[in-house]
């Protein structure tokens, strides 16, 4: 279960699910899918954390809603919330509009859950389940356009990071000495041929399949 403030966690990473889940577009799924599935993992990663192990939740929580919305492709795409939850998901945005406006500001999960006699957990769940995702662009009515994004969120930029590292972990060790010469240490390509016994010919072409191999796992 849930508690008050693992839900509060929910509301305030659903950042970590936006970019996780952009870095599927176009592959075949509808961003809503994804993000609904990421939001599943997000919840689990919640509810599983561990704070005593040392380990920021952020770091935690990003193979958790990667790994659920690899689940959703190796399930044919189709994400599995049940009509029950779909349906507590709806009536708990609408109590929580209603509260919002009572209050004049956002109200929280757990006023939400108590005003609806049930457990924050099960709240949480039901609104990440049901959450649209933000678009990145407006409609007509709000103006038309795409918004204006100049600056990237902590959160895309940590899940950049981790999605680098996870990359590198699956490069071969000397692909991934590679990439510590030229891009971590500032060495030319002739010192990496150096340390590496290649050529700088070798390094070059190498670099440059690397650097198709991080495209593919970063930014398809």
């Amino acid at each position: 279960m849930i508690t008050k403030d693992r839900s509060a966690m929910v509301e305030q990473n659903l950042g970590l699910v936006r970019s996780c889940a952009h870095r599927f577009r176009g592959r075949g799924i509808e961003y809503d899918d994804l993000y609904q599935a990421g939001c599943m993992g997000l919840v689990k990663a919640t509810a599983a954390f561990d704070e005593s192990r040392g380990v920021m939740f952020s770091t935690y929580a990003v193979p958790v809603i990667l790994g659920e919305i690899r689940r959703l492709f190796r399930d044919g795409g189709t994400v599995k919330v049940s009509r029950s939850i779909k349906e507590l998901g709806v009536k708990a945005a609408r109590v929580r509009e209603q509260l919002s406006t009572t209050l004049g500001r956002d109200a929280a999960i757990s006023e939400v859950a108590e005003a609806m006699g049930k457990e924050p957990g099960e709240i949480a769940q039901a609104l990440a389940a049901t959450t649209p995702p933000v678009s990145l662009t407006a409609g007509e009515e709000e103006g038309g356009g795409q918004l204006d994004l100049p600056v990237d969120s902590p959160e895309e930029l940590l899940s950049d990071i981790l999605a680098l590292k996870q990359a590198m972990e699956r490069m071969e060790d000397r692909d991934r000495r590679l990439i510590i010469l030229r891009y971590y240490q500032n060495q030319t390509q002739t010192q990496t041929a150096q340390e590496l016994g290649m050529t700088q010919v070798q390094v070059s072409r190498r670099e440059k399949k690397l650097m198709q191999y991080f495209r593919q796992e970063l930014l398809e």
